[in-house]
Parts: C-alpha cells; sequence; structure tokens
C-alpha cells in the first residue's frame, strides 16, 4: 500500500440476538453481533470491517431511511451475512411455518441499507441470507423450505454439520462468476440452508446452481456490483482446500469499493 493511502472501510449488518443466555448477563437486551469469520474475511483483503448497528427502540427500527443514508454515504461498501430466516410478509408471502427463525427489524433494516448503498453507487455483496435479501429487494421471492417445496432434490443443511457439509455447484459458463474464476465451471461449496430463491428478481441474472438446481449466485450486470452467493465464502479457508476459493470474490468486491472512492489498491 502506497503511503498515506486509505483502505476502504466496508459496512458489515450485525446479526441480532434477542434470546440472551443469562450467563451473558444482559436480560431483557437486545444483542449485535458479527460472526467473527465474516469480519477476519474483509480485512484479509486490506480493508477495514466496521458493524453497521441496527437502530432498535422498543423493538421497532427508527430513523431507518436515514441512518442508512448516512451510512452508505461514510462507508465504501456493504456486506450482508447470513442469519434468521427473511420474514415472508417482505416478499408478500404468508410464514408457512410457525416455528421459523424471523426478525422482520433486521429485514427492514437491511433492506434499506441495500436502497441506499445501491443508490450511492457502492458495491454490495450478499451471504446466504444477504443473497436472498438482494432478490427480495428487485421483487423476487423464496421457498419457505426448499425441500417442503420440491425444489431441491437434497437438504441444503444438515444439523451439526455447520460449514462441513457441502455440495456441488454448476457455473453458468462465459458468465461474469466463471470469468471471475478463470473459466471454472463446477466447483464445490458449503450448504448451510434450507430456505431458497423461488421467482427471480427483476435484473437479476442468475450465476450458479446447485448440483440440484438451486440458485447459488446471483447478479445485477451492468454498472456498480451488486452479487449475492448462497455459500458462506468466509468458511472457505486453509481448512477446506477443495473448495472455490474465497479470495477472488473479495478481490472483486474490493476492487469496486476502491474504485468507488479512488482509493488506491493496497498490496
Amino acid at each position: 500500500m502506497t503511503e498515506n493511502a486509505l483502505r476502504p472501510m466496508i459496512g458489515l449488518s450485525p446479526r441480532l440476538l434477542r434470546q440472551v443466555p443469562a450467563e451473558l448477563g444482559f436480560r431483557g437486551k437486545t444483542l449485535q453481533y458479527l460472526e467473527q469469520s465474516v469480519a477476519s474475511w474483509v480485512m484479509s483483503g486490506d480493508a477495514i470491517a466496521v458493524m453497521i448497528p441496527s437502530v432498535i427502540r422498543d423493538t421497532t427500527p427508527t430513523d431507518t431511511t436515514g441512518s442508512a443514508r448516512e451510512f452508505a454515504a461514510r462507508l465504501d461498501g456493504l456486506v450482508l451475512q447470513g442469519g434468521a430466516d427473511i420474514h415472508p410478509s417482505c416478499y408478500g408471502g404468508q410464514p408457512m411455518h410457525a416455528e421459523s427463525v424471523t426478525d422482520v427489524v433486521r429485514d427492514l433494516f437491511e433492506l434499506e441499507l441495500l436502497r441506499e448503498f445501491i443508490a450511492a453507487g457502492k458495491p454490495v455483496l450478499g451471504i446466504c441470507r444477504g443473497m436472498q435479501l438482494i432478490n427480495v429487494l428487485f421483487g423476487g421471492s423464496l421457498h419457505q423450505d426448499l425441500l417442503e417445496a420440491g425444489a431441491a432434490r437434497d437438504a441444503h443443511v444438515i444439523a451439526g454439520a455447520e460449514e462441513t457439509y457441502r455440495h456441488g455447484l454448476s457455473i453458468v459458463p462465459g458468465g461474469w462468476l466463471s470469468t471471475l474464476y478463470g473459466g471454472v465451471v463446477a466447483a464445490q461449496v458449503n450448504s448451510i440452508h434450507h430456505q431458497g430463491i423461488d421467482k427471480v428478481g427483476d435484473g437479476l441474472e442468475i450465476e450458479a446452481r446447485s448440483h440440484d438446481g438451486v440458485i447459488e449466485a446471483v447478479r445485477r450486470p451492468g454498472a456498480g456490483f451488486v452479487v449475492g452467493v448462497q455459500w458462506h465464502p468466509e468458511f472457505h479457508d486453509h481448512r477446506f482446500p477443495d473448495l472455490l476459493p474465497s479470495s477472488p470474490l473479495m478481490d472483486a468486491f474490493l476492487g469496486q469499493a476502491r474504485q468507488s472512492t479512488n482509493r488506491p489498491a493496497g498490496r
């Protein structure tokens, strides 16, 4: 990195923990947190990762639009991490499973963040739930359960397996993602989700599918950087050399973040 060059500052939206274990000492409070691997992955690309706290008061967002616009103005890019299911009301659906873990407050705040970062011309990258949220923003819908909907042949999440469970990935030949990876059209990725894209959002292109046809990556073509992947690239580290490398994706994202602010690339 050249002397006095600023590293891009990337906002990460937090997960919300409302049912806090008693031993943590936060009775009746909501905690906001990042999964460590996400922050580490962003910072591995010579960037600064900062958490974007949701604006919450009495379980409802306050001044959502103004706060999101301010974050988009001051930060150089946005990463949406995984977490709870998106509430079906966000895409005009009705909940099919009363036991599903959702948080509509987080949904609404992150949708506002997406709108404002995209409007500001800042790059956005959605991981797992984040990809689904991008699809919802552009008018798409979700399968509330892939197996129940008949959209998947095999389970895409195994309890207790976490990032060790994986499946095959078919990448669209000649597409943006394939080009990013030097022409690769088949790979292995982890799988930690039971929901997935049903109707594809307006203007989004499919970049990859799983071995059984589930949409695994989408992108909005044209100017800017709006990309979502269903897998968790932050877990594709030295432990799993057979999985699709994560650095090309992060490098592409951060390259756009530096362009949007005329920041020189760090070395």
